[in-house]
């Protein structure tokens, strides 16, 4: 994806409210009223989260960064729309999970990166074997977007089933569901792997 110049990347970094943290409700209202830097300010508290979300239905680090790219903008031209009494966060999560779905339908066929060091891994993994982050990564890419996303949101990340069932817009029983089958499939295709360890 092309870089694209974003409204409010060339807003300075500065403190919206004088003193102290703006509340999140005041930035938003502040960026419904075209405020750009109170909208700065929410893409960085917002945005470790907002990858995460994007890599754990993507996987690879390129197509998280544009999902994240693409959410942002379009969070930025709905502002208008967003009702500030909401939690804004689950309203862009849901954005992200949207965004990274669509990057992964556009991009059917791609080698994925290497999971990174930062990210924690669902399963233990005492020798940090290079074998079993291999296979972790290859078990993982066999799951369903879904059931993929689900797994990395729930077990890495800590979000609850409703959570996930807003982010996804799916129903809270389904994210359920589909955790139990992601967790049933990677015990299957790991199952030799663990045994050895």
């Amino acid at each position: 994806m092309t870089a694209v110049a974003l409204p409010w990347a060339t807003v300075p970094r500065r403190t919206v409210m004088s003193e102290r943290p703006a509340d999140e409700r005041d930035l938003v209202l502040a960026a419904q009223r075209g405020e750009r830097e109170a909208f700065s300010e929410l893409v960085r508290r917002h945005q470790r989260r907002a990858y995460v979300v994007a890599r754990s239905i993507v996987i690879n680090h390129e197509d998280a960064e544009d999902a994240v790219q693409e959410a942002f903008l379009h969070a930025f031209k709905a502002i208008d729309r967003f009702l500030p009494d909401q939690a804004f966060g689950a309203w862009l999560h849901r954005i992200v999970a949207n965004a990274a779905l669509d990057v992964t339908r556009r991009r059917k066929v791609r080698d994925a990166d290497e999971l990174p060091e930062t990210v924690a891994s669902p399963f233990r993994d005492p020798a940090e074997s290079n074998e079993l982050r291999s296979r972790l990564q290859q078990a993982l890419q066999t799951l369903p977007a879904r059931q993929r996303s689900v797994i990395v949101l729930h077990d890495v990340e800590g979000f609850k089933h409703s959570e996930i069932g807003r982010m996804l817009d799916i129903p809270e029983g389904t994210a359920r569901s589909d955790l139990h089958y992601a967790r049933s499939h990677l015990r299957r295709v790991l199952g030799e792997v663990r045994s050895g360890l």
